[in-house]
C-alpha cells in the first residue's frame, strides 16, 4: 500500500487516484449543510502527504545511498505540489453524488456544479424547451425536481419507470414546491422503461391494485419508506437486545409439531412425492419420515437455547395456515421473540417487552423515515391513518408505565359497559376485537395496555399455572399469561412463564390431547420397547434435566409496524404478502 502510494504520488500524477478527492467533495457538502462533524478534504490530504513521507522514509537501504537528503527533500516538495493541484481539481471538476434525500436536504446558499443523483423516474411533464422531470431512489417520501433541455443527450429516453443517471447544477428553485432544483446538463439512461405500459402510474392508485403488482408496488414512495421504517426498526431492536446481553438465535422454520396447538399448520412435503406418501408396502415416502410443518412460532426451540446460553431473541419468519380474510391476518409473517432464563416473575417478562418497544420507538422518533410520516403532506398516503393520529401512537408508545390489568378485572370493566358492545363479555371466554378495542381506548387511554392471567382452559399448554396478581382472584383456573393491546389494531404481542415442572408440563399436555396416558421419552432409557415418542418429547425432556424458571414473549413485527405507520392493513405492510387464496409471486 505505501509502495503504491509513492509510485502515484511521486511518478505518475496525472494517475492519481480521484476518489480520496471525490469522498472530501461529499464530505464537504454534509458538513457544511447537515453533517457538522464529518472530515473534509484537508484531512484527506494531509493523510496522502503523511503516507507519502512514509512510503520515502520505508524504502530500502540501498535506494537511499543513491538518493541524497536534498533529493528526498526535492521529492516531497514534488508531492505537496500535486496533492495541491489535485485539491483544485476536485474542488472543481470533481462530482458529487448524493441521494434524492441528501440532496432535498441540502440548501446551500449559491449554485453547486456538477451533482449527480440517480433513481427512477416518477413523471415526466413537457414543455417546448425543457422536460420537468420527478426523480425517486427510495430515500425519501419527496422527489426531487430536474430541468432537462430537450436538446440534452438522451433526453427523449425519460420515460416513467426508467433508472437514469443525472448530472447537473443544483440551484435554488423558483417554484414553491421544493427549495432547490437540478439543472440537468448531462443524461444516463442505465436501464429504459416503456412509458405505456409501465403499470405504475402518477395518477392515484389503489391499495388493492397495488397488491397485484407486489414486485413492483415498493418503487412508490409509501412502500419504499416502509422499507426504509422497518429496516430502522430492526436495526433499533438488534441494538437494544445487544446492549442488555441478550444473545441473538436463529431458531428452525420446519418443526415436528404445531406449538400453538390450534392445528393451524402448513404440512412440508418435497414436490416430487407429494401425492405419494407411502410406498405399496406401506413405508413412508415422506422426506422425513413423519410429518413436518412449517413452524406458527419459535418459542419451543428458543427455550432450548435459553437454557444453553441465557436470554435469546430472534427475528424470524413464522407460518399459520389460518383461513382469516381480515386485515390483521396473514400466512407469513414475521415474528420477534424473545425467552428469559432464570425469570421468576411474570413482571419481569412484560417489563423486557415493554422497554423494548419504548427503547425502539424513542431510538427512531427523530429518524428522517418517521419525520417523514409525521409531516407528510395530506395528499401522499391518503390511504393511511392521518399523521396527528399517528403522532398520538408514537407519544403512547414512548409514555411510561403502560397500564396492566387482569383478565377477570377486564371483564368486570366490559360488563360495566356491555350495553355498547355487540358481544356479551363472558368469563372463561376469548376476548373479542370489539372488546380489546374497548379496553386499548378507555383502560389505555392512549398507551398500550396488558391483560394478564387468562383462563386456564383458553390458553396453550405450555403456559405456567398461576396468578400474577392475586389481588383479584379469578372464579376459575388461570395462567401466567400476558397479551399486549394497542389502540385500534388490538393486540400485537403476547407472552407468558412457561411452565417449568415435569409433571404439571404432562398434565397440560395431556389436558389439550398432546399425549395420552403415561408418557415416555424416547431418551428415557427404562421406557417400555413398545413406547412410543410424542412429537414433543424432546420438549419435555428439556424438563427432566435442571430447568430453571423462565418465560418470554412474541411481538407481531408486522402488526407492530402497521400501528406506527399508520398502514390500515396488513398485507399493504409487507413487501410480499400471502394470505388465505393468494401467494402471486
Amino acid at each position: 500500500m505505501r509502495m503504491r502510494m509513492r509510485s502515484s504520488l511521486l511518478t505518475t500524477p496525472s494517475s492519481l487516484p480521484t476518489l480520496r478527492g471525490m469522498r472530501g467533495i461529499r464530505n464537504i457538502v454534509l458538513s457544511h449543510h447537515y453533517k457538522p462533524q464529518q472530515p473534509t478534504l484537508g484531512k484527506d490530504v494531509k493523510q496522502a502527504l503523511t503516507s507519502s513521507r512514509r512510503s520515502i522514509s520505508s524504502t530500502s537501504r540501498r535506494g537511499l545511498k543513491d538518493v541524497g537528503i536534498k533529493e528526498i527533500e526535492a521529492k516531497i516538495n514534488q508531492s505537496q505540489e500535486l496533492i495541491k493541484q489535485h485539491e483544485r481539481q476536485c474542488n472543481t471538476t470533481a462530482l458529487t453524488q448524493l441521494s434524492i434525500a441528501e440532496c432535498l436536504r441540502w440548501k446551500p446558499e449559491s449554485e453547486k456544479d456538477n451533482v449527480m443523483v440517480q433513481g427512477y423516474v416518477r413523471s415526466v411533464r413537457g414543455m417546448k424547451t425543457h422536460r420537468f422531470v420527478s426523480l425517486g431512489d427510495g430515500s425519501s417520501l419527496a422527489s426531487l425536481q430536474a430541468v432537462v433541455p430537450v436538446d440534452t443527450n438522451q433526453a427523449e429516453g425519460l420515460a416513467i419507470g426508467a433508472a437514469v443517471r443525472l448530472t447537473g447544477k443544483w440551484v435554488p428553485s423558483p417554484g414553491a414546491s421544493q427549495s432547490h432544483e437540478m439543472q440537468v446538463t448531462r443524461v444516463e439512461i442505465l436501464g429504459p422503461s416503456d412509458a405505456k405500459t409501465f403499470p405504475i402510474q402518477k395518477k392515484y392508485q389503489t391499495p388493492e391494485y397495488l397488491r397485484t403488482i407486489p414486485h413492483l408496488r415498493p418503487r412508490t414512495p409509501i412502500n419504499a419508506a416502509l422499507l426504509k421504517m422497518r429496516s430502522a426498526a430492526v436495526a433499533a431492536l438488534t441494538r437494544f437486545y445487544a446492549d442488555n446481553d441478550f444473545t441473538q438465535t436463529h431458531p428452525p422454520i420446519l418443526t415436528s409439531s404445531d406449538c400453538e396447538g390450534a392445528g393451524e399448520v402448513f404440512t412440508v412435503a418435497p414436490a416430487s412425492n407429494v401425492g405419494e406418501l407411502t410406498s405399496e408396502e406401506g413405508q413412508s415416502k415422506m422426506f422425513f419420515r413423519n410429518k413436518k410443518y412449517l413452524t406458527v412460532s419459535t418459542q419451543l426451540h428458543l427455550e432450548a437455547l435459553a437454557q444453553s446460553v441465557g436470554n435469546v431473541w430472534t427475528l424470524s419468519p413464522v407460518f399459520r395456515a389460518e383461513k382469516s380474510d381480515t386485515a390483521r391476518h396473514l400466512s407469513e409473517f414475521y415474528m420477534l421473540e424473545a425467552e428469559m432464563n432464570f425469570a421468576h416473575d411474570l413482571n419481569e417478562v412484560m417489563d423486557l417487552a415493554e422497554e423494548s418497544l419504548r427503547n425502539m420507538c424513542t431510538t427512531m422518533y427523530e429518524t428522517h423515515q418517521v419525520q417523514e410520516f409525521l409531516n407528510r403532506d395530506s395528499r401522499v398516503g391518503s390511504d393511511l391513518v392521518n399523521s396527528e393520529e399517528v403522532r398520538k401512537r408514537w407519544e403512547g408508545m414512548m409514555s411510561k408505565d403502560w397500564p396492566r390489568i387482569t383478565y377477570t378485572h377486564a371483564i368486570e370493566i366490559l360488563k360495566e359497559h356491555a350495553e355498547k358492545l355487540e358481544h356479551t363479555p363472558v368469563w372463561g371466554e376469548g376476548l373479542t376485537s370489539e372488546h380489546e378495542k374497548f379496553l386499548a381506548e378507555h383502560v389505555g387511554k392512549g398507551q398500550p395496555i396488558f391483560v394478564t392471567d387468562y383462563p386456564r382452559e383458553i390458553k396453550a399448554f405450555y403456559m405456567r399455572e398461576g396468578q400474577s396478581n392475586p389481588e383479584i382472584p379469578a372464579p376459575g383456573p388461570t395462567v401466567e399469561c400476558f397479551d399486549l393491546l394497542v389502540p385500534d389494531l388490538c393486540e400485537i404481542a403476547g407472552g407468558s412463564m412457561r411452565e417449568h415442572r415435569l409433571g404439571p408440563l404432562l398434565e397440560a399436555m395431556k389436558r389439550h390431547d398432546i399425549v395420552a396416558g403415561d408418557f415416555h421419552s424416547s431418551m428415557d432409557g427404562n421406557a417400555p420397547k413398545d413406547a412410543k415418542a410424542g412429537p414433543l418429547d424432546w420438549y419435555v425432556d428439556l424438563r427432566r434435566w435442571g430447568c430453571a424458571p423462565h418465560g418470554g414473549f412474541g411481538i407481531g413485527f408486522d402488526r407492530l409496524l402497521c400501528y406506527l405507520s399508520g398502514v390500515q392493513t396488513i398485507r399493504d405492510m409487507v413487501s410480499f404478502p400471502r394470505w388465505f387464496g393468494r401467494c402471486d409471486c
